[in-house]
């Protein structure tokens, strides 16, 4: 299984329908989308500075923001199946469809590491992959990667997350962190994952 984070500054992207029509043609049974929050998470910023409610909160809005991307993705390709749960991940995947990651199981009633700004949709696809005992963890960005950098300083930079680091230090898996425009690449790793 390959996880694909794909962010959320996708969401008005045209580029979007190109990744996911590319991820349901060449990644069927074996890829797990993990949706950014976009636009849908920064109005759960901007809210949660003018009224100043706790991150418990707001991370159950920053998930609920996810999953409304997941269906935006679905709406976009059909092809895609939305999971909630590692069953019905794993339903979906043993039946050979790409499926689109819903986190509504990661909705909390007391503060854990997890509900804090410094846990975004990129930490919790390495969370899932790590959960999920994953192949491989691609990361999609709208911006130029700066390939001389490792996984630290792009958290310094804040390309990802500060709890990115930590949750795929010692991941079995590579991760492999793509731009927008870098969709055949990812295609290739496919492709040539899937000869024997």
């Amino acid at each position: 299984m390959w996880v694909v984070k794909i962010g959320g500054s996708l969401s008005r992207d045209p580029l979007l329908k190109r990744w996911l029509s590319e991820l349901c043609d060449f990644g069927g049974g074996r890829v797990l989308i993990v949706p950014g929050g976009g636009g849908f998470a920064d109005q759960v910023r901007e809210h949660q500075a003018v009224w100043e409610f706790d991150d418990v909160a707001a991370h159950n809005m920053a998930v609920l923001a996810m999953a409304q991307h997941a269906l935006l993705m679905q709406g976009v390709c059909r092809n895609l199946v939305i999971a909630a749960t590692d069953a019905q991940i794993l339903r979906a995947m043993h039946d050979g469809r790409v499926v689109v990651w819903a986190p509504l199981d990661m909705m909390r009633q007391e503060a854990s590491m997890l509900t804090s700004w410094d846990v975004t949709s990129d930490s919790l696809a390495a969370w899932l992959a790590n959960r999920l005992n994953a192949e491989r963890l691609l990361i999609v960005k709208s911006c130029v990667i700066e390939r001389s950098h490792d996984i630290a300083r792009h958290s310094a930079d804040g390309l990802l997350d500060r709890r990115f680091a930590e949750l795929t230090r010692d991941a079995p898996y590579p991760v492999d962190l793509l731009s927008k425009n870098e969709w055949p690449r990812m295609r290739d790793l496919l492709l040539h994952a899937a000869v024997p």
